[in-house]
């Protein structure tokens, strides 16, 4: 009897920021790798299809992914409209940073009533996420590790930041777009000085949501010891840094899963694991204890990233996709409905041009 061939599976990977391109093309590798199919689909002005390759398929608009059918769709942000088809997962588009939103509780465990399935990073995410699901019901929970990290865990020979003439320390600074969080202006003056000295060499990256004006500062400092970076991929560049400065960023975390140390100026939510200082003029010392890498900081840094990620095999995109099929074969049946969110379903609308109600 003549073997009856599987359909393949179609997943749908919703962006609405330039750097979700690079947390979601691990798990793109992997769905085309055995064989599968991967649309992507762009959400508002702020992801540029310029960063989308030749050989990526864009799906232009919400009817042309209705016909295309998903079985799956995969969003590393905080909604997604119920109107597209196939299972919703949330895979994160960072780690928790410990940011309060204006409802006085920590953004990373909102709830807005959109997905079925969130992929959580580690036991730190894990177990409050499993608390929800006995309070909400509307979804579930698997650890999975994220699979922005994969690349992250494999060498890059190639890395453009990596200068092998050049023995220098390198220094990342990193800053959040947040007004009352970032860093960048407070900080400006002392970076100017230090990236006058040749002892390091400074690479500087900011949210893509940054301040026009605060960006341009920073790209009139480049010089032969710092290098202002704008990129849709930032791992790359957290590979080639040895230490980080930052604030409450939530990159610095992505940093210290390779057990690197970061100085904070200011942080929000000052850890063991952060060297957090307050005033600009100890950036300097910070940043030399930080390469001397002290033992009980290594420790704390150690213990932190066993909880937020501690698989570091570079394989969480295909637990992912396995978490995913597997709801897929269940189905969400089980699961209660989801809150009607009419506002925010009505916003997500206006925001899409989509007022089409049934088909």
């Amino acid at each position: 009897m003549e073997e009856v061939k599987q359909a393949k599976r179609r997943y749908l990977l919703y962006i609405a920021q330039n750097y979700s391109y690079a947390m979601l093309r691990p798990l793109q590798q992997v769905i085309w790798d055995r064989g599968d199919e991967v649309s992507w689909f762009l959400e508002g002005d702020e992801v540029d299809p310029k960063f989308l390759r030749d050989y990526e398929q864009r799906l232009p608009n919400v009817d042309a992914v209705k016909a295309w059918k998903p079985d799956a769709v995969f969003v590393p942000g905080n909604v997604v409209p119920s109107f597209i088809p196939g299972v919703k997962v949330g895979v994160f588009h960072g780690f928790n940073a410990g940011k309060m939103n204006h409802k006085g509780r920590e953004d990373h465990f909102e709830i807005r009533g959109c997905f079925d399935l969130y992929c959580t990073q580690g036991p730190a995410t894990t177990l409050p996420f499993l608390k929800l699901v006995k309070t909400f019901g509307t979804f579930t929970v698997a650890e999975t590790g994220w699979p922005a990290l994969d690349p992250l865990f494999l060498e890059n020979k190639e890395n453009p930041y990596i200068k092998h003439d050049d023995p220098r320390p390198i220094v990342l600074f990193c800053s959040t777009f947040s007004r009352s969080l970032t860093c960048a202006p407070v900080v400006f003056e002392q970076i100017k000085a230090l990236s006058q000295k040749s002892q390091w060499r400074w690479l500087v990256q900011f949210h893509p949501k940054m301040n026009s004006s605060i960006v341009e500062q920073y790209k009139a400092l480049e010089n032969e010891n710092l290098q202002f970076v704008e990129t849709d991929n930032v791992i790359p560049l957290l590979q080639a840094g040895d230490v980080m400065l930052c604030d409450t960023s939530s990159i610095l975390l992505m940093f210290l899963m390779q057990h690197k140390p970061v100085v904070t100026f200011k942080n929000q939510s000052p850890k063991d694991y952060l060297i957090d200082i307050s005033r600009v003029e100890d950036i300097e010392s910070a940043l030399v204890r930080a390469l001397s890498r002290p033992d009980d900081l290594m420790v704390h840094i150690h213990d932190y990233c066993s909880q937020i990620h501690p698989t570091g095999d570079g394989q969480s995109s295909q637990r992912v996709l396995a978490a995913t099929d597997a709801l897929i074969d269940k189905g969400t049946d089980w699961l209660k409905p989801k809150p009607l969110n009419l506002l925010r379903h009505f916003k997500m609308r206006r925001k899409l041009g989509y007022w089409k109600f049934c088909s």
